[in-house]
């Protein structure tokens, strides 16, 4: 629904555009809204012993909906009676609403033939404006129902993640630019993103601290996988506890797959140190399982470790930050010190520590950003608090990675640059210093010993001529060029020499046995230098098989060596 758009004329003005964008915000919640619903309602029809009504699963579904993006929700039905706030969100299933609100950002800006494109801040603000119209009617139509919305958790943080994913569309549909920063920025700033070297150091680091970051995740699911393999009874234990029935089970089994995310944050916690809190009173480390913990019946929680001190399998979690720093460091020397650059364009020392500082940074902050949303409260009392600890958990993966990355950056790319001079490159030469080639340098030979050589040579023979080349090649530095003519009357070389006709065999034969001047014959002369080629003008040229070895100018200078045979 939201990839197809009815044709609007640019005749239909502005409003018509910003109402189809605000229409496309409206379609985006739409869609999440009706996809959680559906699969909330054949669960409910599928379930043989369900005790609630259509109207109690659609409600569930709007709460589920804006638990999705971050609200907190009050759960009415507790067995105190009193109210149990909801604040753990599932992160895989907000990848949902955000996806299609970026999604319906970006394509309000996609230009189509026969409708106007909106500019960027009209189509931020009307399909925020859709998306949010459409959430408050679904907070209120689930206000009454088991799962309600706490309304200051629809400000703080429902809006903003709204207003992100809507803000990345349409940076998205503008091709992804970096700048320019606001007018009130520092004037340094403006300079600095204007510089193509800044861009390129600004986008490394930004790769590497999200290769960190997907790391760290990546350890976290390993080591969440290995708990779970580990505590396997356990876990299938508790998960036949929860539900008798099929339909029970595959409701448990998508409430944990969605969970699952939330599972590799609080393990990539669990291998930085500061763990993760199971309630008030409890709180889970490598070194220690320690306090009373508050554990409900759920698979996922039946992989924690045996209470008390750590043992070595537990400390064995710290390969997940050290991948980290590896990480951060290989990618950071990636752009620093390329295999095959010269020294002279690898990065300096001082830039690529910067640059992996910079980069532990980003690690550090997506971390903790990612912690925060991955904790929640999910009750009152000792279930107040759960999940890590977001300030901490950041503090951490940046500790990590700066305190390997940086060093191990400086290192690799020494280890890279350690042959003296330059690197070198894939063809094993060196890649900034090639090694001079000598030249042969001819001897000088005399006019007339060269014109008597000339003169005793046939010149008809032209099956001597690729030895005679090779000979004057070697003779004049391996760089000898053949001049062409075209045999017709008006035409010159590059120099604007006069025009000559080709010469027979007699005429050239002449022209060789003529004695030279006594003081050109005494005279040693460096051969000619190499002229540029001259294009083919005739299919059947044909060049000459000598060169004459007098210069040109010298030659037209003289009365008698004026032309080809001394007269035209």
């Amino acid at each position: 629904m939201t990839g197809s758009s009815p044709s609007l004329s640019a005749e239909q003005g502005r409003p018509a555009v910003l109402a189809f964008a605000l229409l496309r915000g409206a379609v985006a919640a739409g869609l999440g809204v009706g996809s959680i619903a559906v699969l909330v309602l054949a669960l409910w029809i599928s379930s043989p012993t369900s005790d609630s009504s259509p109207g109690g699963a659609l409600h569930a579904a709007a709460g589920l909906w804006l638990l999705a993006h971050g609200a907190e929700l009050i759960r009415a039905d507790t067995l105190s009676g009193v109210p149990a706030p909801v604040g753990l969100v599932p992160l895989l299933l907000a990848v949902v609403p955000v996806w299609l609100v970026h999604r319906a950002a970006r394509d309000a800006l996609v230009p189509e033939e026969g409708r106007p494109v909106p500019t960027a801040a009209g189509a931020f603000a009307m399909v925020v404006s859709g998306y949010l119209l459409v959430g408050a009617a679904v907070a209120y139509y689930g206000r009454g129902g088991p799962l309600s919305v706490h309304p200051p958790s629809l400000l703080f943080p429902a809006a903003p993640v709204v207003a992100g994913a809507a803000a990345a569309g349409v940076w998205t549909a503008a091709g992804r630019p970096v700048g320019p920063p606001p007018p009130w920025a520092p004037v340094s700033l403006h300079e600095a993103l204007a510089r193509g070297r800044f861009r390129e150091r600004a986008g490394t680091v930004c790769r590497t601290a999200a290769a960190g970051v997907a790391v760290l995740l990546g350890g976290g699911a390993l080591l969440v996988a290995v708990a779970l393999m580990w505590h396997a009874h356990p876990a299938q234990e508790s998960f036949g506890r929860l539900a008798g029935d099929w339909a029970g089970r595959v409701s448990v089994f998508l409430l944990a797959l969605v969970l699952v995310p939330n599972a590799a944050v609080w393990g990539a916690a669990y291998g930085l140190g500061p763990g993760f809190a199971l309630g008030t009173a409890s709180t889970v480390t490598p070194l220690a399982f320690s306090g009373r913990p508050a554990l409900p019946g759920f698979p996922l929680l039946a992989a924690m470790p045996a209470e008390g001190p750590g043992t070595v399998l537990n400390w064995s979690a710290a390969a997940v930050p050290v991948a980290a720093g590896a990480t951060v460091a290989w990618f950071t020397v990636r752009r620093a010190a390329p295999p095959g650059a010269a020294r002279e364009d690898a990065w300096s020392p001082r830039e690529t520590a910067l640059a992996a500082a910079l980069a532990a940074v980003g690690c550090g902050a997506g971390t903790a950003v990612l912690a925060a949303a991955a904790g929640g409260p999910l009750g009152t009392r000792a279930l107040a608090e759960f999940g890590p600890v977001w300030w901490l958990t950041g503090a951490a993966a940046l500790a990590w990675t700066a305190l390997l990355g940086v060093p191990g950056a400086l290192l690799l790319r020494a280890w890279r640059l350690r042959e003296p001079g330059v690197s070198t490159d894939e063809g094993g030469e060196a890649a900034g210093n090639p090694q001079p080639v000598p030249v042969p340098v001819p001897a000088p030979v005399s006019v007339s010993a060269h014109a008597q050589a000339h003169a005793q040579a046939p010149v008809q023979d032209l099956a001597q001529a690729p030895a005679h080349e090779e000979a004057l090649r070697a003779s004049h530095g391996g760089d000898r060029r053949w001049w062409r003519w075209s045999g017709r009357r008006g035409g010159g070389d590059a120099a604007g020499a006069a025009p000559r006709s080709e010469p027979d065999a007699a005429s050239a034969g002449a022209t060789a046995s003529r004695p030279a001047p006594a003081a050109a014959a005494s005279t040693p002369v460096a051969p000619p230098a190499a002229r540029p080629s001259v294009p083919d003008r005739d299919e059947g040229f044909e060049p000459y098989d000598f060169l004459p070895t007098d210069p040109w100018n010298e030659r037209t200078a003289r009365p008698e060596g004026a032309g080809p045979s001394g007269n035209s």
